[in-house]
């Protein structure tokens, strides 16, 4: 396994973790959730990422089972949890979401209990929330971490103003800023990550802990021919990111990924998520799995950066055909 350091942190994190949305609670049984957990710590993965809306807390639930029943020592994996929804989603009262000040401390506890911790390494404001004083909930987050309740605190689907917005306030009342960001990054999602942040890489040294690396499983090749049935696109209230991510362009893209991975000799899959770790920002790429030999084949990611060389992500750059470029002024 490699590690890389989240951001301008100390914090050793592996390059690939292991993400629960969709799958812990929902479409895999509690046993097959045990097996990829511990297959993935066994191969040196120590971050496995959650949310109090994935499953409506059941995601953290059995996520805390197999930590407890596993005993893992505490110091040797990294836990997180998001706050923004509620684990009740849109049956939520407006006390039971947000980001002020109630609610971020009581989902965090919340989230302790389903976890089975005693702390989180890191924490996610899952979205922005324009209803809040961004003081508010930077001194929520700084008071979290001086209780020992959280370790870092950081942010997910930011834009860079918000970011930046974020550390102003730090930095006005002398407290801890956000660490690390959590985007959608992938061969078909770029902008964000490639150019709006660039300001935050070098002035705060923002960490990133990615998702999507597959594009929802499309540039894993499942799409290219016959889109199968069982898949997590096909799950209720998924209809608006099928939509979106079965586009044709996505999917003339892929098949044509798919000639470049087979003259590589590695899968669609890992060509895609090799691709992501050759960025120098991205701190961990999130992956998501539903059976342990995706979850194997998948890991493969990391010896695949050596066979892109710069011919081979020019090649890639000509099939995309959408490098981000920078405003005309510079700015991020």
């Amino acid at each position: 396994m490699e590690y890389r350091k989240l951001g301008k942190t100390g914090l050793p994190v592996s390059a690939l973790s292991l993400g629960s949305w969709l799958t812990f609670g929902k479409q895999i049984d509690n046993d097959t959730a045990d097996r990829l957990m511990t297959f993935a710590y066994d191969q040196g993965i120590n971050f496995f990422d959650n949310a109090e809306i994935y499953a409506r807390g059941r995601s953290e639930q059995v996520m805390g089972e197999i930590l407890k029943k596993k005993g893992w020592p505490r110091d040797s994996y990294l836990v997180s949890s998001k706050v923004y929804f509620g684990y009740l989603g849109k049956d939520a009262k407006p006390t039971q979401r947000g980001l002020h000040r109630k609610h971020v401390v009581e989902a965090c506890e919340q989230a302790l209990k389903r976890l089975g911790l005693d702390y989180l390494d890191l924490y996610f404001c899952h979205r922005p929330d324009k209803e809040v004083p961004i003081e508010e909930t930077v001194w929520t987050m700084h008071n979290l971490i001086v209780q020992g309740k959280i370790l870092y605190w950081g942010t997910s689907e930011w834009s860079a103003q918000e970011i930046f917005e974020a550390h102003a306030a730090a930095a006005r009342y002398s407290l801890i800023g956000p660490a690390m960001e959590q985007p959608q990054y992938n061969m078909l999602e770029r902008h964000r990550v490639e150019v709006e942040y660039g300001k935050l890489y070098k002035t705060f040294g923002l960490g990133t802990t990615i998702w999507s690396p597959l594009a929802s499983g499309v540039l894993s090749g499942k799409y290219n021919q016959t889109p199968p049935s069982e898949t997590r696109l096909n799950l209720p209230g998924m209809e608006w990111l099928k939509d979106s991510v079965l586009a044709e362009k996505n999917l003339a893209i892929a098949r044509k990924l798919a000639v470049l991975a087979n003259r590589l000799g590695i899968s669609q899959a890992v060509l895609a998520i090799a691709w992501c770790l050759k960025n120098p920002n991205v701190s961990t790429v999130i992956l998501g799995a539903s059976r342990e030999e995706q979850l194997r084949e998948n890991l493969r990611a990391l010896e695949a950066q050596a066979v892109l060389s710069p011919e081979v992500m020019e090649e890639i750059e000509q099939i995309l055909q959408n490098k981000p470029q920078p405003p005309a002024y510079g700015g991020a």
